[in-house]
């Protein structure tokens, strides 16, 4: 038998090597440069505690320094009621920490010419001429109507000022526990829902605006929102667990899936169907809409590994994602002169990112620039470019008073070595 020369041999190792771990997702190398690892043990002490008290039912905490990562724990329990203990791949619903995903692929878009942020959404989706706004109203059942002084454009709904409602349209009033209409049927009918406010005049939070983005991406790139998305951001950046729909991926995955538990004065007790996404346990199964704004479920280190592409301006691992100069752009506030009053003190808004805005939020270590979101069920990543730190503090607790995350960055700035 002919031998391979050994260099050959040596070439398809490596070969086979990268071939595994593209296979498999790309991670984070780990390290704790520059920091103190004594010092971030007491993430773990801490988020103990609030297992052992009640307040949930477990985390998975994660601190990248300097795209190392420094900290990935894992606390308490994924299923209080099978004593499933929680681990560092648990799987959660990150709900609105999904916002500036589809930020990012509205961005790709605009580098690639085929929108603008400041398009009318009309040009991209026909249904929205010709909106509605509310001049009055007493509340109950006399309203006004006219016509805004403009149309909304992309930018209204990435920075929430586009005056779209929160209130869904008639007919639809389970929809988002159900989701089982889809994306182009239901964003038609939200632009049949009158404007609250001028656009561009005030903020409010509005999940609709959100979901219209993904909408827009499908006619832009002439894909689904979801292959988008997978094809475009996932599957480049390794991000393995990162998905919408459960009942489409495998059993060992739905089985990795944090249940969600809401706080009551007698303890935890687990959510239901009239939770957002409907009951967890039921996993979305009759699900076709795939939620721009609260619609994915992802691990503590995918959610790192986006991140990390951020702060490190639009590349991870020697490829660009987006430019330097379109993430700046992103997280920079937008209309500061707005207050998001549904957000902590101090915070403004970019596109469709969180910014802390002024020093008011310095008081949790999160210094000025530092931008991220959260989601509904006690979730959050932050992106601290001062101390070149990423966070992601991941649970699923209903109406969390956001205490665990809020320590988790003090901790993690008090063990920088520098």
């Amino acid at each position: 038998m002919k031998q391979l020369p050994r260099t050959r041999i040596l070439s398809a190792i490596v070969l086979g090597i990268v071939l595994c771990a593209n296979a498999f997702g790309q991670t984070l190398p780990r390290g704790a440069d520059g920091i103190d690892a004594a010092r971030l043990a007491a993430i773990k002490t801490y988020m103990q505690q609030a297992v052992d008290n009640k307040q949930m039912a477990g985390a998975v905490t994660m601190i990248v320094h300097r795209g190392k990562v420094a900290h990935l724990e894992a606390t308490g329990f994924a299923n209080l009621e099978n004593k499933t203990p929680m681990r560092t791949d648990t799987i959660f619903q990150i709900m609105s920490m999904t916002k500036p995903i589809t930020g990012i692929a509205i961005m790709m878009l605009m580098e690639e010419g085929k929108l603008s942020i400041t398009d009318p959404v009309e040009r991209h989706l026909p249904e929205f001429r010709n909106q509605w706004m509310v001049e009055s109203t007493d509340g109950k059942s006399h309203m006004v109507l006219k016509r805004p002084s403009r149309p909304i454009t992309i930018l209204d709904l990435m920075t929430h000022t586009s005056g779209m409602s929160n209130d869904m349209p008639e007919g639809m009033r389970d929809f988002l526990m159900k989701a089982d209409r889809p994306l182009n049927e239901a964003v038609a009918a939200y632009a049949q829902v009158p404007l609250q406010f001028e656009p561009g005049t005030r903020w409010m939070y509005s999940n609709m605006g959100i979901d219209t983005l993904g909408r827009i991406i499908e006619v832009c790139s002439d894909r689904s929102y979801e292959d988008f998305l997978a094809e475009r951001l996932f599957q480049p950046l390794g991000m393995k667990d990162t998905f919408f729909y459960p009942m489409k991926e495998s059993a060992a995955k739905r089985e990795r899936i944090a249940m969600v538990y809401r706080r009551t004065e007698d303890g935890l007790v687990r959510s239901g169907a009239q939770t957002l996404g409907g009951d967890p346990a039921k996993y979305r199964e009759q699900a076709r809409y795939p939620g721009p704004s609260f619609g994915l479920f992802s691990t503590a280190e995918d959610i790192a590994t986006l991140a990390q592409m951020m702060l490190n301006g639009g590349t991870f691992n020697g490829k660009r994602y987006l430019s330097p100069a379109t993430v700046d752009l992103m997280t920079t506030v937008q209309n500061a002169h707005l207050e998001p009053s549904s957000h902590s003190p101090g915070q403004g808004y970019g596109l469709t990112w969180t910014v802390v805005k002024d020093g008011r939020l310095s008081v949790t270590h999160r210094p000025v620039g530092t931008f991220g979101h959260g989601g509904a069920f006690g979730t959050d990543y932050w992106i601290d470019k001062k101390n070149q730190l990423v966070g992601v503090f991941m649970t699923a607790v209903q109406n969390s008073k956001r205490y665990e995350e809020k320590a988790m960055s003090q901790i993690a700035v008090s063990a920088l070595k520098e």
